[in-house]
C-alpha cells in the first residue's frame, strides 16, 4: 500500500438540484482529486470531518483509495448477505452436510438482523425460506429454476443488508447477538441452540478479519452475555430398562415398519449407538455368536441431512464416525439380548444388497428418518399414561442412547471404557452422559434414612 501526506481538503460543496440536494466532500491526495456525494448535510460534514481529523493527526493517506490508512478497509467491504455467502462457499467443500444447514440456519439469523431498511422487504418466511434454502445453499443458489418470488427476496436481501463493518458498532452487533437468542415465535432459544449459532456467527467474523474485513473480533470487546448453555442430559429424559423393554414391544406393534425397527432401537439402547451409527450397520460389522456376546465394529455414520445438503443427492451423508477421522473405526459389545434382536431382524427380513441391516420398507437404499420418528411416538404414546408421555422420559429415539450409557456407569463399568464403547472422551462423558437411572434417587434416600437411624 502506497501513502503519502500530502493532502488538502476542501469545504463541503452543495449542489440545488430539480429534485434533490446533494452535498459534496472534495479532497486531493497526492495530487490526485477525490470527491464523495451525500444526501445530507450532517453525512457530509460528518466524513469531512474523519477526513480533517486524519491529516491534522498526521495519518497517511493511501493513494489507490484517497482515504486516510484508518478508513482504508471500508473500500474493500462488502455487504453482509454477499459476504455470508462467500464464507458458506469456503467451508462447503470441507464440513459435512448436516452442518452446511446448521450453518445456513446461523446465518440467516444473522442475516435478517443486518437489513439496513425495511421498505419493500418481501414476507418474512419468504425471506428465511430463501436464505436458508437458497441463498447460503452454495448448490443451489445460481439454480436456474429458482422460483421467481425466491431471487427476488434474495436480491431485495442483497441490496438491503449492512455491510461487514458495521458489525464493529456495538449497537449493530449486539442487536445481532440478541437475534440469536431468539426463536422464530419469539421464544427464548435453547441455550445448545444459541451456543451452536455463536460459534458459527463468530467463525464467520474471524473470517472477515483475515479478509481484512474488519480490523478485529468485535465480540470480545462488546459488554454482552449469552444463556450458558446446558451440558448435561435431563435426568427426567433417562428411562430404566423396564420402560425401555415396554416401548420396544410397542415398537413391534406399529405396523407397517414397526417390526423392522425393534432391533434398530436395540441399538442405541444395548449398544449405545447413535442413530446415525446405526442406521450405517452393515452385516460385516457384526460379529455375533449364535447366543450371548458379540462386538459391532463401527466404521461410518450416515446423518439425515436432506437431499438438498449433501453432495450425493441422498437424504443421508455418508461420513466417519463422529469425533474420529476418516477411516477410524470403534469397537462396542453387543449384549446377548441385542444379539437375539439382530438374528431374529436378519431371519426375518433379511439385508440390502449392499449388506445393509436397517432399511424402509419401499427403500432398500435408506431407512428414512421420517419412519423412525414416527414409530418411536406412537409406541411411546401406548406405552405411558398421558402424564409419563407428557414427561421428557425416553420422548426421543436419541433418549435411548443417554439410557444405555447411564446404566453402564451406575453399572460400574470403568469410565474409560464406557467412553470408548460410547465414541466419547471421559471428560465430556462425565459432563454429558453420567446421569442416574429412573429410581436411584429413592434408592438414595433410603441410604439417608439409614443413616439417619430411620
Amino acid at each position: 500500500m502506497e501513502t503519502t501526506f500530502d493532502v488538502r481538503i476542501w469545504k463541503t460543496e452543495v449542489y440545488q438540484g430539480t429534485r434533490s440536494t446533494s452535498y459534496y466532500v472534495r479532497w486531493v491526495v497526492a495530487g490526485k482529486q477525490w470527491r464523495e456525494a451525500f444526501k445530507q448535510s450532517a453525512l457530509a460534514e460528518s466524513f469531512r470531518s474523519e477526513l480533517v481529523s486524519a491529516a491534522r493527526k498526521g495519518e497517511a493517506f493511501d493513494i489507490a483509495s484517497g482515504l486516510p490508512v484508518s478508513k482504508r478497509r471500508t473500500t474493500r467491504d462488502v455487504p453482509w448477505y454477499t459476504f455470508a455467502c462467500e464464507f458458506v462457499d469456503m467451508k462447503w467443500p470441507d464440513v459435512a452436510a448436516t452442518t452446511r444447514r446448521t450453518h445456513a440456519e446461523a446465518l440467516m439469523t444473522v442475516t435478517t438482523a443486518m437489513f439496513s431498511n425495511v421498505r419493500g422487504k418481501p414476507d418474512d418466511k419468504l425471506i428465511r425460506s430463501a436464505l436458508c434454502r437458497w441463498g447460503f445453499n452454495t448448490n443451489r443458489r445460481n439454480d436456474p429454476n429458482m422460483p421467481d418470488d425466491v431471487a427476488a427476496a434474495l436480491r431485495w436481501v442483497e441490496k438491503h443488508t449492512r455491510p461487514v463493518s458495521a458489525l464493529s458498532k456495538p449497537d449493530i452487533l449486539r442487536a445481532v447477538l440478541a437475534g440469536l437468542t431468539r426463536r422464530l415465535d419469539g421464544a427464548q432459544a435453547a441455550p445448545s441452540v444459541l451456543s451452536r449459532k455463536r460459534k458459527i456467527f463468530n467463525t464467520a467474523i474471524e473470517y472477515a478479519v483475515e479478509r481484512e474485513l474488519l480490523s478485529k473480533n468485535p465480540v470480545p470487546a462488546l459488554k454482552w452475555k449469552p444463556p450458558k448453555p446446558v451440558l448435561a442430559v435431563d435426568r427426567r429424559s433417562v428411562a430404566n430398562p423396564l420402560q425401555v423393554r415396554s416401548v420396544l414391544n410397542a415398537v413391534r406393534d406399529q405396523q407397517r415398519s414397526g417390526p423392522r425397527l425393534v432391533a434398530f432401537f436395540g441399538c442405541l439402547y444395548f449398544a449405545a449407538l447413535r442413530p446415525e451409527e446405526a442406521v450405517a450397520l452393515k452385516k460385516h460389522n457384526l460379529s455375533l455368536p449364535e447366543r450371548g456376546w458379540g462386538e459391532l465394529h463401527l466404521e461410518t455414520a450416515e446423518p439425515h441431512a436432506g437431499k438438498e445438503w449433501t453432495d450425493s443427492g441422498e437424504n443421508r451423508d455418508r461420513r466417519q464416525l463422529k469425533q474420529r477421522e476418516r477411516g477410524e473405526s470403534r469397537t462396542v459389545p453387543c449384549p446377548p439380548e441385542l444379539t437375539a434382536l439382530l438374528h431374529a431382524h436378519i431371519a426375518e427380513f433379511g439385508t440390502a444388497p449392499d449388506g445393509r441391516i436397517f432399511v424402509g420398507e419401499r427403500n432398500d437404499s435408506e431407512l428414512p428418518k421420517l419412519t423412525i420418528t414416527r414409530a418411536w411416538k406412537r409406541a411411546r404414546a401406548d406405552t405411558f399414561i398421558d402424564r409419563v408421555a407428557a414427561s421428557p422420559l425416553a420422548r426421543t429415539p436419541y433418549d435411548l442412547r443417554h439410557a444405555a450409557v447411564s446404566t453402564w456407569l451406575n453399572g460400574g463399568i470403568p469410565s474409560a471404557d464406557v467412553a470408548e464403547w460410547a465414541g466419547h472422551s471421559v471428560e465430556i462423558l462425565h459432563k454429558i452422559y453420567a446421569k442416574c437411572l429412573d429410581g436411584s434417587g429413592e434408592a438414595l434416600r433410603q441410604r439417608i434414612d439409614r443413616a439417619l437411624g430411620h
